[in-house]
């Protein structure tokens, strides 16, 4: 989700888009694995906390014995000052000889300002969140996590980042210095050279997944680890992501975002039953509508002529099945707030932002956008509660503070001037330096948060060698952001993720 970019109404600005925050009261203290360090002159004391534990799970019908470790690393200035801590989590396989073949895996979610609890137990760790087959219902609580056969431990280490301000990683020095893109990714680019160095993992194969957000993370990371630390990595997985903002937020003069939102909704409405034929040829075709005739039409702004816009307004209706009125009264430009009110109106519905397959009763009918989000309403409860009693329980770790699900980031420093966000050119770069880096994109059908268009486009526009294009694959999912949730997408996430890794 959550990564991801949390807003409950789309708001067309090139601003931070989580809005909704979540503070998950935790319980009582850590076992200390070694006595803390005195602290230098003027540094903050920070206990170095380490709990262990031996368990195990089974994984394609073969046991596997690992150590989980929870830690707060401790980021320092050069003159040894505390910076931050950051918490961690990290599973490593027990039998492993040679750790120089064993891949090891960061993996983060976005917001920003969202902890890692969604892949840590939704999707890639040896605990899970149970959910409902197709995960548009909400289980009643209270919800624990259960061994999960779907993790991807039998291949790879896994560590669980939670930046500064989220989880129970916290700013030792002024906290916005931790807020912002580039201080963000230089933070957590220090936490993943420091781990690997205590740990002797310089010659393993490293991997980063970033979810939603996590994708401009994890491409600002590929730039950061390789040009500041010599640290080549040989994969990035792009997990429901974005690197260019554009791609998500419209403005005056810049249609982008409704280009690239318009094949998700015509797979949404194809899913709800408004539309038919074959849902994969209907969204080849509204993808290539998008990029053609209607690109074309926006482009045109005022200037289009009133029988054309009534003819691209007929179009958008076929594959959408929004009326064409409602479409003209848009100007041909469809807030994905606006789709999620409007495609199940007269059932009184309302469709998930994070997955469009969830349609709960309309809060408020009079509205012309949504309000809420009901997707997001059947993940957060059980997430929390599985997280803290894991933590606890699970994992041994008692802390005095809040587990910051969804920390408060804002303002959160994009640190550009009179441009958008677009981590690409980073990406491109590291990709240029290590011609062996490839890219995985995992894109859902149903995802009206980071929609699979965005992403494509940006890939699509990468100023790479044509020779590197091979090293970038995609996968698609039947559900939306956290695709996961749906229980055929977590399997054929799990395959996807291991054929990735094992480079097949």
């Amino acid at each position: 989700m959550k990564s991801s970019i949390f807003s409950r109404v789309y708001r067309p600005a090139a601003v931070a888009v989580m809005s909704l925050s979540v503070t998950l009261a935790g319980v009582a203290s850590a076992q200390d694995g070694k006595a803390a360090k005195k602290p230098a002159k003027g540094e903050k004391k920070e206990e170095k906390k380490v709990v262990s534990k031996q368990a195990s799970v089974t994984i394609a019908g073969k046991k596997i014995d690992y150590t989980v470790t929870s830690s707060r690393l401790v980021l320092k200035t050069d003159d040894g000052k505390a910076r931050a801590a950051v918490f961690h989590v990290a599973y490593t396989r027990n039998d492993v000889k040679d750790l120089s073949k064993r891949p090891v895996l960061f993996a983060f979610n976005g917001g920003p300002g969202s902890s890692a609890v969604w892949l840590h137990i939704g999707a890639l760790g040896p605990r899970i969140l149970p959910t409902s087959p197709d995960g548009t219902t909400a289980l009643a609580p209270p919800i624990t996590v259960g061994e999960n056969p779907h993790s991807i431990l039998d291949v790879a280490d896994l560590v669980f980042i939670d930046p500064v301000s989220t989880g129970y990683s916290r700013a030792e020095e002024k906290k916005e210095q931790f807020h912002g893109v580039d201080g963000d990714i230089r933070s957590v680019g220090d936490f993943i050279r420091r781990w690997v160095t205590e740990n002797k993992r310089w010659g393993s194969p490293k991997y980063l997944l970033g979810e939603s957000y996590g994708g401009v993370r994890a491409a600002g990371l590929s730039h950061e680890l390789q040009s500041r630390y010599g640290m080549s990595l040989n994969g990035v997985v792009m997990l429901s992501s974005l690197v260019d903002f554009r791609t998500l937020n419209p403005s005056n003069g810049d249609d982008l975002a409704y280009i690239a939102y318009l094949p998700s909704y015509t797979a949404v409405a194809h899913y709800h039953g408004k539309i038919q034929g074959d849902r994969d040829a209907l969204v080849k075709e509204a993808e290539a509508f998008a990029k053609g005739a209607y690109a074309t039409a926006l482009l045109k702004g005022h200037a289009l002529a009133a029988d054309e816009r009534q003819k691209i307004a007929a179009k958008l209706s076929e594959l959408t099945s929004l009326s064409e009125e409602l479409i003209l009264r848009y100007d041909l430009r469809i807030y994905p707030s606006r789709f999620r009110k409007d495609l199940l109106r007269k059932e009184g519905k309302v469709l998930g932002r994070f997955d469009a397959r969830t349609a709960w009763p309309i809060a408020d009918k009079a509205d012309d956008v949504a309000s809420y989000d009901p997707s997001f309403s059947v993940a957060i409860g059980g997430f929390s509660t599985a997280m803290l009693d894991y933590l606890g329980n699970g994992l041994g770790w008692m802390d005095e503070r809040p587990y910051e699900i969804l920390a408060r980031v804002r303002p959160w420093d994009w640190g550009q001037k009179n441009s958008v966000v677009n981590l690409s050119s980073r990406l491109a770069v590291a990709m240029r330096d290590n011609p062996h880096l490839r890219v995985l994109i995992q894109c859902g059908h149903s995802d009206l948060a980071t929609p699979a268009g965005g992403i494509l486009h940006s890939f699509d526009h990468l100023n790479i060698a044509p020779s590197l294009r091979k090293n970038i694959s995609v996968e698609w999912y039947e559900a939306g952001h956290m695709f996961y949730l749906n229980q055929p997408d977590l399997e054929k996430m799990r395959k996807d993720l291991v054929k990735f890794i094992e480079n097949e």
